[in-house]
Order: C-alpha cells, then sequence, then structure tokens
C-alpha cells in the first residue's frame, strides 16, 4: 500500500534540495536570466521523466523476478536516503560564476541523464515507496510526469531566486537551518520506509 506522506516527504526533500540540477539552475538563473534559462530546465525536466520511466520500469523488473528484494531495497534505500540527509546537512551551496556552456535543452537533458543523484533516487523510490506503481503502464508514466512537474517547480524555483538564495544560504545560520530541516525530513523518510516508525 502507498504511504503518501512518505513519498511527499521523501519527494519533495530530495527534489529541492541542493543537487546538480538545483545548483547549475540557480547559478544559470542568477547570470542569464530566468527565461535564457528555460531550455535548460526543459532539457533537465525531459531527462528526469526518461529517467524516471528506466528506473520504474527496472524496479518492476528485479521486484517481479525477485519479490524478496523489496525488503532489501527498503533498507538499502533507507541507507541512501541517510547518505542523502548527511549530505544535505553539509551542503555550501556554491555557485560558479560562469555557466554559459550550460545553457540549451540538449545540455540539460544530457546532465540529467548522466545524474547519479536522479539514477539512485528513482532506483530508491520505484523499488520501495512507489513499488505498487511499477504494476501498471499507465501509473509508471503517470508517476513519472507527476515527478517530471515537481522536478520542474525545483529547478524553477532555484533559477527564479537565485539572486536571493545565493545571498541567504552565504549566511551560515540560514544554510545550517535550512539545511537541517531538508535533512531531518530525510530522516524521517528513511526510518518510515524501513517501517520501523
Amino acid at each position: 500500500m502507498l504511504n503518501v506522506t512518505a513519498v511527499l516527504s521523501f519527494v519533495l526533500a530530495t527534489t529541492f534540495s541542493p543537487g546538480p540540477n538545483n545548483i547549475s539552475s540557480a547559478s544559470i538563473g542568477v547570470l542569464h536570466g530566468y527565461k535564457k534559462t528555460l531550455k535548460y530546465m526543459t532539457g533537465i525536466v525531459t531527462g528526469f521523466f526518461l529517467v524516471m520511466l528506466l528506473c520504474s520500469w527496472i524496479s518492476m523488473t528485479l521486484l517481479d523476478a525477485y519479490p524478496a528484494l523489496e525488503t532489501v531495497l527498503r533498507f538499502l534505500g533507507a541507507g541512501y536516503i541517510l547518505w542523502l540527509a548527511y549530505h544535505t546537512l553539509r551542503a555550501n551551496y556554491t555557485f560558479s560564476e560562469d555557466n554559459r556552456q550550460l545553457l540549451g535543452f540538449t545540455n540539460g537533458l544530457v546532465l540529467q541523464i548522466l545524474n547519479p543523484k536522479a539514477i539512485i533516487y528513482g532506483l530508491t523510490l520505484y523499488s520501495t515507496l512507489l513499488a505498487p506503481a511499477t504494476k501498471n503502464t499507465a501509473y509508471q508514466v503517470l508517476s513519472a510526469l507527476l515527478l517530471a512537474v515537481v522536478g520542474f517547480c525545483s529547478v524553477s524555483t532555484w533559477a527564479l531566486f537565485g539572486s536571493l538564495i545565493r545571498a541567504q544560504l552565504k549566511q551560515p545560520k540560514t544554510r545550517q537551518t535550512v539545511n537541517l530541516i531538508l535533512a531531518l525530513v530525510l530522516v524521517y523518510t528513511a526510518v518510515e520506509l524501513t517501517g520501523l516508525l
């Protein structure tokens, strides 16, 4: 059965936490403006959608062939989420000053397809929290589409408010508070995933 609270906690905390997509979108947004960042973000979202579809298919294949793997994958997924929480807690939000070479749909698409955070995120999500969605092709497509929409909201937020985020997150106290909140949400998700709550 789908635990909506755990899914939402994991998806929102992970998607909005710092990573290659968010940091690069914020940096490009700061340097070139939101409008010039749109093609790049569209590439990211398209790549993310494709990666999520692939992850749902791989998870379905694995779980159908080896149903006992679900428990193992839950604990591996919880371990990965705790690792993410640790790195989120330590994130420093460094922005590159020149990202002109990143502008464009293709660069966003390629970055996403080669993004290990997205691939591990998708495999963790579909083999554990969204395992029921892998049983039906329509659910696979719909869930990947919804995750891509959340991803677009995330990169858009980082791009739109890049200047503000950049200035605020240079303040150690603000950075530590944001990091702590995101890390705690991830820890909650990891514990929930193992069924220990």
